[in-house]
């Protein structure tokens, strides 16, 4: 069984989340587990199960429709006059194609657009469509002269790297905040019982 590696490099790196896992690699590494199937990649399609086939030594399969049907592929567009600046769909994109600032207009840049589709559900004004994909589909041509996918996985990885980063820094300042509030009580408790201690000490006087 080849490792999940080079069955992640199949896959069209979308990290669209309609196989039932969170990501490409976590798809790929239950594959190379035996603990699902091949053909749950609507992006990648009849093109991406027949490569996945080759390289497993399996039978092909039709697509999965549970996981959805196979399409063109299409990139987000932002109506920059309907956008309130949200952030929504920022927050949301997994390798990082949307810019743009609270309450400022957003705009996906398209080269970087894998069209994921997971900025659509969360925009609050359905400021976002789907508009076909300019770029030439290469979905049928070896792994290694996909240079797109490369490109879409190493996005990911970058954005996973910057979000676990966010993640530890709030952690650290919740926890400074946490160490604050404890110092502070245990300061204020420590002088109300240096206060008890004194007017006591005044009324035995």
């Amino acid at each position: 069984m080849p490792d999940a590696t080079r069955i992640d490099a199949e896959l069209p790196q979308t990290q669209c989340t309609r196989c039932g896992y969170p990501a490409c690699r976590p798809y790929a590494e239950a594959i190379a587990e035996g603990t699902a199937p091949i053909n749950r990649c609507p992006p990648g399609g009849a093109a991406t199960i027949a490569a996945l086939a080759r390289l497993l030594n399996a039978p092909v399969l039709p697509l999965d429709p549970e996981c959805g049907v196979e399409a063109p592929r299409q990139i987000a567009w932002i109506d920059e006059a309907i956008c309130i600046g949200c952030t929504k769909c920022i927050l949301a994109c997994p390798v990082d194609a949307i810019v743009g600032a609270a309450k400022r207009m957003h705009t996906v840049i398209a080269e970087d657009c894998t069209g994921c589709e997971l900025c659509i559900a969360p925009c609050p004004v359905d400021c976002i469509e789907l508009h076909p994909d300019p770029r030439p589909d290469t979905l049928a041509l070896p792994a290694g002269q996909r240079s797109e996918t490369a490109e879409f996985r190493a996005r990911f990885e970058a954005h996973q790297r910057r979000e676990a980063a966010r993640q530890a820094e709030q952690q650290a300042k919740i926890a400074r905040k946490r160490r604050e509030l404890l110092l502070s009580t245990a300061s204020q408790t420590l002088g109300e019982a240096i206060a008890r201690a004194k007017a006591r000490r005044r009324g035995e006087d």
